[in-house]
């Protein structure tokens, strides 16, 4: 996403990336997948494809939503000075930019080195948590794990880009909101301000819908939903995840996966039984030789990856079948609207300035026949609109999901066209916003040692690019499960790095939470090949649902309101029985025609996530390799016959003893 903040009276135009805390660079992924074998998946699915076909379910969609502060702490090197030819001492003065303190872990018991027991290593900070990326979903988990009253662990968050500020344009509802602001304040981490307080900006208690014109509704047909809606403060936001609980380094990552938990450059981050050693780079003066940037050296037991979908740190797990990702592009605007000749200034053109318009997919604003209507309704995008105060408005064309995505440029011109067609005159436009969201794809890889978080654990829901609250609460049961996974002795420290970085995988994709996103993934496939008509009955009848079961589909994960309706097969059985019969026939027979199709042709997930067959997707949790240990009985029966034969040498000729 990027926000092009103009000023019209000027000329500067100054770019600004909303994913920006993302530190490493674009990256487009694969178009490939491995294809399922057509008469083993026929075979497969001939069991389950009564059941499909009854259930005519999907994933409905909806929206368009698209995270330091330095701590006080002893230096665990004990003042040592130590060099290394493997790390480059940097001394305060060459990166004075960076905000920093003396770092100490809580978790490090004694002085670590860079390789092994090398004392002549040293390290320019040191942490339990090292936190990269500093959106909502970075500092989200840096809070928390610093939290006085929560894990209390010693958290640095690196990114270059901190004092940047986000550029999204954050949506949620507001039943929504309030659960996690309740979680995060049980965590210790107070998320306040803005003009309605919780770092809300704007609230609505209505949202409505356009949909018309397609199964008999007249073109301004309105469809009102009694849910209230939120504009977030991402200014409060970011002040309240910005606590002075945790440090900040301003500092980028170099490096890129080539393998599991291998990395170049050489050396570039090394892992081991004690943790992980990274080296960042910091700004610094443009005529040193690394291009401007100093070298920070960390050291640290976890690092948290939240740079993005496309992060080049954790790799996805191309080896399990998935689907590429599909792409929701977004082109909005903050503007100042002309009302000078306006009779009703209660309303922008045909939105009322008391509600907030989640959709609108009218197309009455093209020529009758003409190339453009053809285009959109082939590739059909809505406007979202957010009334904020007197003349000021944020419009918003959006694209729900797309494989290739639709271009910037045609979201721009439709809005433009709603503009002029609608009577709406904007006099200056204060904000631009370019809204990139990867939807979908695949999951990581497991057993990787760095653990990735938010976009980079593919968490953006697969049908409607929401985001922030999935994030935001997915963090809190992230946190937890590090800290104890950290603090438990029982199992001797063994392997616990390991097993906590799985144990935080695992609070994000569970088994039953990886079956709901494989739902919610045939949604949006479903979803992308529908036309503009597809899409106005498709969300008519999903809107026709009771609260809670389209509430639940939009929440899409555990702990946030409704969700509970969709965390089983069952529950989701259930969903998809219930939408159906709302739907209108001709779409109702095209989703069914669409699960068989998905079924054959992207194997178990679908079914698995709606009946109790085909077991349950492979857990992330930690899993121990006792290849190495053999059996034990049998070695030790080996080794005590060796012992009392006088054939035999006296020593045994390998070390059986070792368990």
């Amino acid at each position: 996403t990027f926000s092009l903040g103009k000023e019209r009276a000027g000329t500067e135009v100054s770019l600004h990336v909303a994913t920006r805390y993302c530190i490493s660079p674009i990256v487009l992924p694969p178009q490939t997948k491995q294809q399922t074998n057509m008469t083993n998946m026929f075979m497969i699915m001939m069991p389950a494809s009564a059941i499909m076909i009854v259930l005519m379910i999907t994933m409905a969609a909806t929206s368009i939503d698209a995270f330091t502060i330095p701590r006080q702490s002893q230096s665990v090197l004990n003042g040592k000075q130590a060099t290394s030819s493997n790390a480059i001492p940097t001394t305060l003065h060459q990166y004075s930019h960076v905000r920093r303190a003396a770092s100490k872990s809580q978790l490090f018991s004694s002085p670590t080195s860079f390789f092994g027991n090398d004392d002549q290593a040293t390290y320019d900070e040191v942490c339990d948590v090292l936190v990269l990326g500093s959106g909502p979903g970075g500092r989200a988990i840096a809070s928390l794990l610093s939290a006085k009253s929560g894990a209390n662990m010693n958290v640095i968050l690196a990114d270059q880009n901190y004092d940047r500020e986000w550029a999204p344009n954050y949506g949620a509802w507001q039943d929504e909101w309030d659960g996690v602001v309740d979680k995060y304040m049980a965590a210790g981490v107070e998320l306040g301000g803005g003009n309605v307080g919780k770092s809300i900006d704007r609230e609505w208690s209505v949202t409505e819908c356009f949909f018309g014109g397609s199964f008999g509704m007249p073109m301004d047909d309105r469809l009102r939903l009694d849910r209230a809606y939120y504009r977030v403060d991402k200014f409060a936001l970011a002040e309240s995840l910005s606590t002075d609980s945790y440090k900040v380094l301003k500092a980028n990552h170099r490096s890129e996966a080539i393998g599991l938990n291998i990395y170049k450059p050489a050396g570039s981050i090394l892992h081991d039984e004690d943790g992980t050693t990274i080296q960042l780079y910091a700004r610094g003066d443009n005529d040193n030789s690394n291009g401007g940037e100093v070298p920070v050296t960390v050291r640290a037991k976890i690092i948290v990856d939240t740079t993005g979908h496309e992060t080049k740190l954790v790799l996805k797990d191309a080896r399990d079948q998935y689907t590429p990702p599909g792409f929701q592009i977004a082109y909005g605007a903050l503007v100042e609207v002309d009302e000078s000749d306006v009779a009703d200034t209660t309303k922008f053109g045909p939105y009322d300035k008391e509600v907030m318009t989640l959709f609108d997919y009218r197309t009455d604003h093209f020529e009758p026949e003409s190339a453009q209507l053809e285009t959109a309704i082939k590739s059909p995008t809505f406007n979202y609109v957010m009334p904020l105060k007197d003349n000021l408005v944020f419009f918003e064309e959006t694209s729900l999901v797309a494989r290739p995505a639709i271009s910037f440029q045609e979201c721009r011109d439709r809005l433009d066209m709603r503009f002029k067609y609608h009577g709406i005159k904007p006099i200056k436009v204060i904000e631009e916003e370019f809204c990139y969201i990867p939807m979908g794809g695949a999951l990581p890889q497991r057993d990787q040692r760095i653990l990735a978080f938010a976009g980079a654990a593919a968490m953006v829901h697969p049908s409607t690019g929401y985001h922030l609250c999935r994030a935001m609460m997915g963090a809190t049961f992230v946190a937890e499960a590090i800290q104890k996974e950290m603090t438990n002795t029982s199992n001797n420290n063994d392997n616990q790095i390991e097993r906590a970085v799985a144990a935080g995988y695992n609070a994000i994709w569970s088994p039953e939470n990886i079956r709901q996103r494989n739902f919610a993934t045939f949604g949006g496939e479903y979803l992308m090949k529908q036309d503009v008509v597809g899409l106005r009955g498709f969300f008519t009848g999903f809107f026709k649902l009771p609260l809670e079961l389209w509430g639940g589909f939009l929440a899409g994960w555990p702990g946030l309101v409704y969700n509970e309706n969709h965390e089983t097969w069952y529950n989701r059985l259930w969903y998809g029985l219930n939408f159906v019969v709302k739907l209108p026939p001709s779409i109702a027979l095209d989703m069914a025609i669409n699960i068989v199709q998905y079924s054959l042709s992207e194997g178990i997930s679908l079914p698995q996530a709606v009946t109790p067959l085909f077991g349950e997707p492979k857990s992330f949790e930690y899993k121990r390799n006792n290849d190495r240990i053999g059996d034990i009985a049998a070695k030790e029966e080996a080794m005590a016959m060796i012992k009392e034969s006088a054939s035999l040498p006296r020593e045994t000729p390998v070390a059986l003893e070792e368990k």
